[in-house]
């Protein structure tokens, strides 16, 4: 259309720097600071290609880009995937994180020099969200993610569909440090488990200026339909609450038919109420990334390797 320039006869060749969380936040009251257990993820290096609809990325977290910093090792195997057809955005979740410490230095320690690291903290998060979009026609999700498109005009959509998400978020003790638990109503649950569902609905818009640089930002809010299960010690207790879940994107950069530059994040926040009080455990999931992208024309060779994803 005219607004949007599509490359599907091209290969598109990229570099990048990511990195890959998934966070569990206990709130507190008013008057207390929220427990905020970050992983302790790589700053991955990597490249990637993108033929028609398919991508491929490789991404490796080298020693040189993550200095150890007091902050304990996170085991992990994130396997986010965010699909952009036409008309529609798929996001799949599919996260198994082990470690974890306190942010910021000093929160749950006599020490307040150092940080308050579990190893024996674990989470896992399985979720899909379906998006229907209004106006693919004039909107590119993939101009600013797959950077195999170029959205040459603003434009925007509206964005329609529902998710699905089961968790849990283990210790082998209570997740409050003990130094500070007569703060939090939270004190002595080791363990919450999690599985929620409902519609939502959303916006998305490309702000376009002088052609070649864009700003893209998307949001949907869930209203979604919750049951959880909190552990004590010798007890555990049931809840069925609604809780207000987003999905968001960002990006911004510099785009023609040739290249592509842009910083992305795609992230969720998901909230669990338990039984114990009315603060919510908060789970935040996300994959901020830079990247530069060079769009070419296969020789030969690697064109005729490519017809296998040609449409038939």
């Amino acid at each position: 259309s005219n607004y949007i320039s599509t490359y599907d006869s091209l290969l598109t060749g990229r570099f990048y720097f990511s990195r890959k969380y998934t966070t569990i936040i206990l709130e507190g009251s008013r008057s207390v600071a929220n427990l905020r257990y970050r992983p302790n993820t790589t700053l991955n290096m990597g490249i990637g290609a993108t033929y028609r609809a398919f991508s491929l990325n490789l991404a490796y977290g080298f020693p040189f880009l993550n200095p150890d910093k007091g902050r304990g090792r996170t085991r992990y195997l994130d396997l986010q995937s965010h699909i952009y057809p036409r008309n529609w955005t798929i996001d799949f979740f599919g996260q198994f994180y082990k470690g974890y410490y306190l942010s910021p230095k000093g929160l749950g320690r006599a020490d307040q020099a150092s940080y308050y690291v579990r190893p024996d903290l674990g989470i896992s998060l399985f979720g899909l969200a379906v998006y229907n979009l209004r106006n693919g026609d004039c909107f590119s999700y993939r101009a600013a993610f797959l950077q195999s498109e170029w959205q040459k005009k603003s434009a925007g959509t509206f964005l329609f569909g529902a998710e699905v998400y089961a968790g849990s978020v283990t210790g082998d003790s209570a997740m409050v440090p003990s130094i500070i638990e007569q703060n939090y109503f939270q004190r002595d649950i080791w363990r919450v488990r999690f599985v929620e569902l409902g519609p939502g609905a959303g916006y998305a818009y490309t702000l376009v200026f002088k052609k070649h640089w864009f700003l893209t930002g998307a949001a949907t809010l869930n209203v979604d339909i919750g049951l959880s299960r909190e552990y004590r010690e010798g007890d555990a207790s049931s809840k069925v609450s609604v809780s207000p879940n987003f999905i968001y994107r960002g990006v911004t950069g510099y785009n023609s038919d040739n290249w592509n530059l842009n910083f992305s994040l795609v992230g969720n926040t998901i909230y669990v109420r338990g039984n114990s009080s009315k603060n919510d455990y908060q789970y935040n999931t996300g994959n901020y990334r830079f990247t530069i992208a060079k769009r070419f024309r296969p020789g030969p060779r690697l064109k005729n390797k490519l017809k296998l994803l040609d449409p038939k």
